[in-house]
């Protein structure tokens, strides 16, 4: 299926034949802080597999990644404090979320995996040697001279939801997506790029279920104690940025810089919130959408951070198109089918607002943020057809009866070739135009 998606997604964002027949380069490699990003489906990913026999049409393709998001905004509904259990997504095969991995170094000697990166997760989770349900490619422990079981007396063991300790080391069950995952909490040294963490807390996962869990592995690199960036405060002192591709690129690859160094001087800013109730996430204040040059109106509710109910906005790399709770969506919607006059209007699964052949007529989308407007070209908000026949607003309503009703989600669509930035002793979120791959 993964592999289907792929050759969908050249139908959803390749623009030309050109770009399809271009050679990709593939010996980019890691140097310093910087590692570079891979999209599971991208030609340099170890997950590519070869061109399925039946592709998927446009139409299910589009349909299956709105799917893929339900599944990831159900999980993003489990960080509310006090909830250990994500909802369970149908039983579906789709391609693993989140969809972007790094090049790690576990253990010594150095084993290498490529695990996902999750900007709203905290732990890292790592497939160990004989686990049910996993991947061929998993982390040998046996092997590695510096790896550490951690007893359940340890402090991190009070860190991770459910924690049991039927055996010596602190084991935990949690839930991802539609997967189920069992494990244990180890220590082992991690290397990215050229930087070493020594001692790093991960789970070692023994059993796992359900098509969500990242084929070899997860790296968190949200706020919370387990998290990456807490975990190596010495060293990246908890600031990192990343950059998403385009689906139109031919590499399908980004990168993510590892602490403050290297990091963009002149970028825009907004104030990071803190929410204690979803302390992994990454909350901002949007104050206003500009469709074109029109400030659409939207309550002033719909943008209200509250940190009780969850309400508010954040960044996020692992759902793929973004969602506004509805008032903020229906003013954007509604303002781009006045624009389109009387142009016929019909809907995709979850768009509502496409166009069999008028163009979208709307130049560009403007997130305005506390101190920082960001202003999408359509590339990041218009999704089309590689004929160019058919084009729909790539947002979508939040959905409804459940906590995200009232969290609006700035996703990795609208996030592609932009560099987003997170710093945290300066509690800033940081965004600028860059071409990624």
């Amino acid at each position: 299926m993964m592999n289907a998606l792929f050759f969908s997604l050249a139908i959803l964002f390749f623009s030309s034949a050109q770009g399809l027949l271009q050679s990709p380069s593939c010996d980019v490699t890691d140097h310093g802080s910087n590692l570079q990003v891979l999209h599971v489906n991208s030609p340099c990913s170890p997950f590519k597999t070869a061109a399925a026999a039946a592709p998927l049409s446009w139409e299910d393709s589009v349909l299956q990644m709105q799917s893929n998001d339900k599944s990831r905004l159900q999980y993003l509904s489990s960080l509310v404090a006090g909830r250990s259990v994500v909802p369970i997504a149908s039983g579906r095969a789709v391609t693993q979320s989140p969809t972007y991995v790094v090049r790690a170094k576990i253990g010594t000697p150095a084993q290498t995996l490529f695990v996902a990166v999750d900007t709203s997760n905290d732990a890292a989770w790592i497939p160990c040697s004989g686990c049910v349900g996993c991947s061929s490619a998993t982390f040998n422990y046996a092997k590695s001279s510096s790896f550490k079981p951690l007893p359940c007396g340890a402090p991190q063991c009070n860190q991770v939801p459910n924690p049991s300790c039927g055996g010596a080391a602190c084991g935990f069950n949690v839930t991802y997506g539609s997967s189920a995952i069992s494990a244990t909490l180890a220590q082992d040294n991690i290397t990215l790029a050229a930087d070493s963490v020594h001692g790093y807390t991960f789970g070692c996962v023994r059993t796992t279920t359900g098509s969500s869990f990242p084929a070899q592995g997860l790296l968190g690199l949200g706020r919370g104690p387990l998290s990456l960036l807490s975990q190596s405060v010495s060293l990246y002192q908890n600031t990192f940025s990343y950059c998403l591709p385009s689906y139109k690129s031919v590499n399908f690859t980004g990168n993510l810089r590892l602490g403050p160094h290297s990091q963009p001087i002149r970028i825009k800013t907004t104030p990071l919130l803190r929410n204690p109730r979803r302390s992994s996430l990454y909350y901002v204040s949007l104050v206003a959408i500009r469709v074109g040059r029109r400030v659409v109106s939207i309550p002033p509710a719909a943008f209200a951070f509250d940190p009780a109910s969850g309400a508010g906005t954040v960044f996020d790399s692992g759902t793929v198109f973004t969602s506004l709770v509805r008032p903020a969506y229906v003013a954007v919607r509604d303002e781009v089918r006045r624009r389109m006059g009387n142009a016929t209007v019909s809907s995709l699964g979850g768009f509502d607002t496409c166009y069999a052949v008028a163009p979208i007529a709307v130049p560009t989308v403007t997130f305005m943020f506390a101190g920082m407007n960001v202003t999408l070209p359509q590339d990041n908000f218009v999704i089309r057809s590689s004929a160019g026949t058919t084009s729909c607003l790539a947002m979508a309503a939040a959905p409804d009866g459940n906590v995200n009703s009232v969290l609006n989600v700035i996703a990795s669509f609208q996030q592609q070739n932009h560099r987003i930035l997170i710093d945290v002793p300066n509690s800033r979120l940081g965004v600028a135009r860059e071409t990624c791959s």
